[in-house]
């Protein structure tokens, strides 16, 4: 018998026939057992819907007051599920954000979980009730509701297993694991069984879509056990606690895994590619103490990340270009808050382009393997594709390249490192 937190994404939720789906799910969960809490995102569209809805009511809106309707999403599908559950003869309720409660920083749609208050939802579960708890929202210290920002139910799924000291958290949704690649863009990309919570944070922040990187951390942070499976598997799939998805795990139970012979030890685990950044380039900036502070501080203030920074040499008239990388859809506001300060940082140009992909090399052998970093770049030259920037952690290299070469790259890279499935695998 175990305490298992289970998520459900927004296209798990679509519809009042997925919904009894997920019901299905969950109820053999407990029939096996088990103490279930469920966390739900909403319906697949919604919370766009939503957001759309106060875009139109009020441009300028007021952030307390959207995270008010965006939040009314999960509340549908949790009160939804509780019904279809209760319809196959379960126990079960629902439990808002408020009623545990939730307790978060007061960041409207941006809000950090700081506490939930767990003895009542234990005492739930241990009474046989199945607890359906609505992803995304929390409240704040004055009492207001508050939302996580997209994703965020996986984030509010590992914080829930973190209070009630679950024994796993399986986060289900439209894909059955964790791939090597896109599988849509390399068909012979071959699903893991097991990937660290360092590598999966790493391939989370650099564009690959299967779990939040928040949620990430703080399941690193907390020791919560995840999985990542699908919600679409036919009635006769096995059941979870067999793990057919792929465990994210801690470096020591990884080794575990490898010296027992249950994995492969990879130099490289995967390969991500994000299409949604923007370059931004400062020419003739001056070269002295303070000039490079005067470009980031207001963008920092901004809460707009700066991903990769690429310092040019000093030229013979102390001056020196800059480029750096936003999020595609800040790169308005990141061009504005540039030229507001062009007297203040004193810089000649402002280049951009949105055209372009970030590919990334992820994989803790890395740590410990040279030779990586000339493999990504020789076998992207030898198709001909120019690097315009590399940025590098200790298990992780991500280059820049042009948008239409994202899928070549990635092919080229997955069979460079060897992670091509077999044909008898595939």
């Amino acid at each position: 018998m175990a305490r298992i937190v289970m998520k459900f994404g927004g296209t798990s939720m679509a519809g009042t026939e997925r919904i009894r789906r997920v019901a299905n799910i969950v109820r053999k969960q407990q029939a096996a057992g088990h103490e279930v809490a469920v966390v739900v995102s909403a319906m697949a569209g919604e919370t766009d819907r939503l957001v759309n809805f106060c875009r139109e009511a009020n441009p300028l809106y007021d952030p307390a007051e959207y995270d008010v309707v965006v939040a009314s999403g999960e509340q549908v599908t949790s009160g939804l599920l509780a019904l279809t559950l209760q319809s196959m003869g379960c126990k079960a309720r629902s439990w808002l954000g408020w009623q545990l409660p939730v307790k978060t920083i007061e960041a409207h749609s941006k809000a950090r979980v700081e506490t939930i208050d767990s003895p009542e939802l234990i005492e739930s579960l241990a009474s046989g009730e199945i607890a359906v708890i609505p992803g995304f929202q929390g409240v704040s210290e004055g009492g207001r509701i508050t939302t996580m920002g997209r994703g965020g139910s996986d984030t509010s799924a590992v914080a829930v297993a973190a209070a009630i000291k679950a024994d796993r958290c399986d986060i289900y949704t439209d894909v059955d694991g964790v791939y090597t690649t896109d599988p849509r863009i390399v068909a012979k990309a071959k699903k893991q069984k097991a990937v660290t919570y360092e590598e999966m944070l790493e391939l989370a922040s650099v564009g690959a879509k299967v779990l939040q990187t928040r949620s990430v951390g703080l399941a690193m942070k907390s020791g919560v056990r995840l999985q990542v499976l699908s919600s679409f598997l036919g009635d006769d799939a096995i059941p979870a606690d067999e793990l057919p998805g792929t465990m994210i795990v801690s470096d020591d139970e990884m080794n575990a895994l490898v010296e027992n012979g249950d994995m492969e030890r990879q130099l490289v685990t995967g390969i991500a590619h994000d299409k949604n950044e923007a370059k931004i380039i400062l020419t003739r900036v001056p070269d002295k103490p303070g000039a490079v502070a005067h470009i980031f501080e207001p963008l920092a203030d901004a809460s707009i990340n700066v991903d990769m920074i690429i310092q040019n040499v000093g030229r013979d008239k102390g001056e020196t270009d800059v480029t750096f990388t936003v999020p595609q859809a800040d790169l308005p506001r990141a061009q504005a808050l540039l030229e507001d300060k062009r007297e203040e940082i004193g810089f000649n140009r402002l280049i951009t382009d949105s055209k372009i992909a970030k590919i990334s090399v992820v994989g803790v052998g890395m740590k410990s393997h040279a030779g990586v970093a000339s493999t990504m770049f020789k076998s992207l030259s030898d198709r001909g594709i120019n690097i315009q920037a590399i940025s590098t952690s200790e298990i992780k290299i991500s280059v820049l390249i042009d948008e239409d070469e994202t899928e070549l790259a990635v092919r080229v890279l997955h069979t460079a490192y060897g992670l091509d499935a077999s044909d008898e695998a595939a």
